[in-house]
């Protein structure tokens, strides 16, 4: 019988240990995605950056419904293997895995369908409109690849093997950034090139996913006959929710955005909150990979109901989260005026935009950490209602209510400090759930 690798008892460094790649492979991932935006920036113009950003709400919304099945459907997975279902499990594993790229297949023809109507309704003005649909439309035709990739970033760690789903991401990474290169430079393809190679980056995780969950008999977590159950699909959707919240409030934050940024400054204004939102995307990177990577360890300790391990890896996580949340805002002030120039030309309007509004933006860096931990931890607890309202009120409500009134009452200094207004909210909100089930759970 496979030894399960989940089962063994964690000490905080073997927490680190454990998530530690999953936490690189997410960071990899926004850093592939900041690397895109250099080239895009570089060569190409600062405008077609700003097209990048219209469409990316799109984006969000593919990511969110993969991570959503994902993330629920880990949790069922793990709990069923803790129980010792592992026949179950893995057929579970099977059904999920096929219903991601059916998912996908629908995104690829209705996005290209409806093409342009999405990219104007994302708020593109006429000067914009074009780069806007030859980058969202070259990536939907990878839209089935990308969500069987998202579905096993998830899937190796529960499966014990997070180091396999990293070299996936890797390569993959690689991959999109010699293309980067090639398309955009030698070839001259301009922003069509840089949303070719991110699709083409996308395959090489997903075929690796396939085959080594195809051909690995060895490990406890493997494609079987699946076991296609709509409760389980509606389970894995509802546990897994509050991730679809949260991408689907950071699309409809990135529209706030840019009308908002487009009101106040014009298209730089739009280029500037698209450069000082990477340095959100690399934290939140770094949090959602250690949430999500010691998630599927709470399963199985929750399905084992071995309450002693769970108050221990809580208190360790909490530590981690809240260090790493105030770390990240020293190291964001220290490192603007370098990471802002990058992108653009030291001097620029966009470089002051953007120099002007981050002391007030990364605020928000400090209260975030809480929140993020406490939504992926009631998803591995199955309790997919009070992860979904955490961030449902952090991400979606409280965002949207201050992006809607605070430039109206105070400007763009009322802009800036959006954010980190509806992360404090968060933190209390989650900071008050942790507190209120820590004896149902802990």
């Amino acid at each position: 019988m496979v030894k399960n690798p989940l089962g063994k008892n964690f000490s905080a460094l073997g927490l680190l240990r454990f998530a530690l790649p999953n936490m690189v492979m997410m960071l990899c991932l926004s850093l592939y995605s900041i690397v895109d935006a250099i080239f895009i920036s570089n060569y190409v113009s600062t405008s077609a950056l700003s097209a990048v950003n219209i469409v990316y709400p799109a984006i969000n919304l593919e990511l969110g419904m993969g991570i959503m099945i994902a993330a629920g459907g880990s949790a069922i997975i793990a709990r069923r293997m803790g129980e010792g279902k592992n026949e179950e499990a893995k057929g579970t594993f099977t059904f999920l895995v096929i219903m991601e790229a059916l998912i996908g297949f629908v995104f690829m023809v209705v996005g290209l369908l409806f093409l342009r109507n999405i990219v104007l309704a994302l708020g593109s003005g006429e000067e914009l409109l074009g780069m806007g649909m030859d980058y969202l439309g070259t990536l939907l035709y990878f839209a089935p690849f990308y969500f069987i990739e998202v579905s096993f970033q998830t899937f190796f760690v529960t499966a014990g093997k997070p180091h396999i789903g990293l070299t996936a991401i890797i390569l993959g990474g690689v991959t999109n950034v010699i293309l980067d290169y090639v398309f955009m430079v030698p070839l001259s393809l301009g922003i069509k090139g840089a949303a070719l190679a991110t699709g083409i980056g996308y395959l090489v995780p997903a075929f690796i996913g396939l085959f080594y969950f195809f051909y690995n008999k060895k490990i406890v977590l493997h494609f079987s006959k699946p076991l296609f159950d709509a409760k389980d699909l509606g389970e894995a959707c509802f546990n897994g929710s509050s991730e679809m919240v949260t991408n689907i409030a950071l699309a409809v934050s990135t529209y706030l955005f840019n009308i908002n940024f487009m009101h106040f400054y014009g298209e730089d204004g739009v280029a500037a909150i698209t450069i000082v939102m990477y340095f959100q995307f690399v934290l939140n990177a770094i949090l959602f990979g250690y949430a999500s990577g010691v998630a599927p360890i709470i399963s199985y300790k929750y399905g084992e109901d071995n309450t002693i391990e769970l108050k221990k890896i809580h208190h360790h996580n909490m530590v981690f989260v809240l260090v790493v949340s105030l770390l990240s805002y020293v190291i964001g002030l220290l490192a603007s005026d370098f990471v802002i120039g990058v992108f653009c030309e030291r001097g620029s309007n966009v470089f002051n935009i953007a120099e002007s509004g981050f002391p007030l933006y990364a605020l928000a860096f400090i209260f975030m950490g809480v929140a993020i931990y406490a939504s992926s931890l009631f998803t591995a607890l199955s309790n997919g209602k009070i992860s979904a309202l955490i961030s449902f009120i952090r991400t979606f409500l409280c965002q949207v209510i201050a992006l809607i009134f605070m430039p109206v009452l105070w400007g763009t200094t009322g802009l800036w400090l959006a954010l980190p207004a509806a992360e404090l909210a968060g933190l209390l909100v989650g900071a008050y759930c942790l507190i209120s089930f820590r004896k149902a759970y802990f």
